[in-house]
């Protein structure tokens, strides 16, 4: 079976394949097995390094640095698909004065690696008589850049949508902000969401930046009961057990924006209608008829 885009391949490249494959995991478990032996050797897996976390303190230290990280995060989160909205649809606006300037802010965005517009925001506000939390430094940083790329990642959708959709809102009356917002920006959203789930992922490993403007946040924590002279400063199995804390938020996130997209996708009546398959693509007539439910709901 082929496609336009995609050979099925022969039996000499199914071999291959299972050659590159195989030779891949053997370099990997190779690599794990040097990593392991070498921490080994340097006495990280002993008991005095890893007796800190008999104690319940770190642990609590643990959960309050990520109490602190998933708050920032939170609202970090929701500010960057606000604003990721706004720019998008300042975007794809039909008016120069509109499009033009919002353009620039996201580029402008976009540019300004985030631990710089942290310092900007704690350390270079103050020289003009601001004063600003490190939380509020950490949050405004995170929405501002992760804003600007949410918004490039819907405004992509959008555009990549046929041109009918739009056309047939507007063969039935509506104005552009009611096909942008009825028609346009739901399928652009499925569409893009592994995009948008791996930019918040993004955003919530960003949090870690804020260690360095004083914000104490997981990776604060870390470093504090890695420095522990009493347990031989156990740097590296603190490391380990807030990484695995990093990997498993980062996990659950990529499950819940799973469950997510395939709640948002096509509903039950049109997936018979349309005999169960697995395309989301809206169709003109279907357009219309959404068009056609709100307009009337409207009045």
């Amino acid at each position: 079976m082929s496609s336009v885009l995609y050979d099925a391949p022969g039996p000499r490249a199914r071999v291959r394949n299972r050659v590159l494959g195989a030779v891949t995991v053997v370099v990997v478990l190779v690599l794990l097995g040097i990593t392991v032996w070498r921490l080994a050797a340097t006495g990280q897996f002993d008991a005095q390094k890893w007796a800190i976390f008999t104690y319940t303190r770190p642990w609590l230290l643990l959960l309050e640095g990520l109490a602190a990280t998933l708050g920032a995060f939170v609202v970090a989160a929701v500010g960057a698909l606000a604003l990721g909205f706004i720019l998008a649809v300042g975007r794809l606006s039909d008016h120069a004065w509109v499009r033009v300037p919002v353009g620039w802010i996201v580029e402008i965005l976009r540019a300004i690696p985030v631990l710089i517009f942290m310092m900007l925001l704690y350390y270079g506000l103050p020289v003009a008589g601001i004063s600003m939390d490190p939380y509020w430094a950490v949050v405004i940083a995170l929405i501002a850049y992760n804003g600007s790329v949410l918004a490039e990642a819907l405004r992509a959708g959008v555009e990549s949508l046929p041109r009918g959709q739009k056309e047939a809102g507007y063969a039935i009356g509506l104005r552009k902000n009611a096909v942008m917002r009825l028609i346009l920006m739901p399928q652009a959203v499925r569409a893009m969401m592994p995009v948008i789930i791996s930019q918040l992922v993004v955003a919530l490993k960003d949090t870690a930046l804020g260690f360095i403007i004083t914000y104490p946040e997981l990776l604060h924590y870390i470093q504090l009961l890695g420095n522990q002279v009493p347990f031989g400063s156990p740097l590296v199995p603190t490391a380990i057990v807030g990484g695995s804390i990093y990997v498993a938020l980062c996990l659950i996130l990529s499950y819940v924006a799973y469950r997510v997209q395939r709640s948002t996708r096509r509903s039950p009546k049109v997936r018979a209608a349309r005999g169960g398959d697995g395309d989301d693509t809206v169709t003109e007539t279907e357009a219309i008829a959404v068009g056609r439910r709100r307009g009337g709901a409207r009045r």
